[in-house]
């Protein structure tokens, strides 16, 4: 009778020191071998819920400079995908990178996909049935947090999209919990209470939080960090 994958993290050593860097974790992961039944799993992609395409594709495409590598409208929902074109020809000749990127036996090995999922209707107003999406960071539903974009410079991108009416959650030089985000609802209640190192809140400092049109933490972080 099969026993299953052993729990490698059954006894997890006790949280490291403040501040310390662990390349690899404090703890010992298990060997990866060949072998493992888990070589060849990818990341690739994640989705969200969206309630209006037409400013989350903005958002998105305009905004944050992904393409649409296909959408589909399956009868209760439409699905957007999205990605980055990665080199100048495919920004030049987009409709051969998504013409090439959906297919299959690419598109199901490819990583950082952003599956956008519209339900039909979710569109309308909460007094006509439409319904509010939590995007993990308000309590009580804490969970999903942010989605991180590395750019070239955060300060310009901030500015780009401050002007284009986008909401600058956190700005650059700010360092406090609401930056995380930690809430207070969770300091009243013992979670997270501890003071951030000093090393930490100064890599917070150069980072940005923006929210796309769903209310979405999206980070954007300095691609030469320090």
């Amino acid at each position: 009778m099969s026993q299953g994958t052993a729990n490698s993290f059954g006894k997890l050593p006790d949280q490291p020191a403040p501040g310390v860097f662990h390349p690899g974790g404090h703890y010992d992961d298990p060997s990866l071998l060949e072998t493992d039944p888990t070589v060849g799993y990818k990341l690739n992609h994640m989705m969200m819920r969206i309630r209006d395409p037409k400013s989350t594709l903005h958002f998105y495409i305009d905004l944050m400079g992904m393409r649409t590598v296909w959408n589909m409208n399956t009868g209760p929902f439409t699905i957007y995908y999205l990605a980055y074109p990665s080199s100048e020809l495919d920004r030049r000749d987009l409709e051969s990178w998504s013409q090439t990127t959906s297919q299959l036996n690419v598109l199901l090995h490819k990583t950082g996909l952003l599956e956008l999922k519209h339900i039909h209707g979710s569109e309308k107003p909460v007094e006509e049935g439409g319904y509010e999406i939590s995007n993990g960071n308000h309590p009580p539903y804490l969970g999903f947090g942010h989605l991180g974009f590395t750019v070239p410079d955060v300060k310009a991108a901030v500015d780009r999209l401050r002007e284009s009416g986008v909401r600058v959650v956190k700005d650059l030089g700010f360092d406090g919990r609401e930056s995380i985000p930690l809430t207070e609802w969770e300091r009243e209640r013992g979670v997270g209470v501890d003071e951030m190192v000093a090393s930490y809140k100064n890599t917070l400092k150069e980072v940005a939080h923006v929210a796309d049109p769903n209310g979405y933490i999206v980070k954007l972080i300095p691609q030469h960090l320090g």
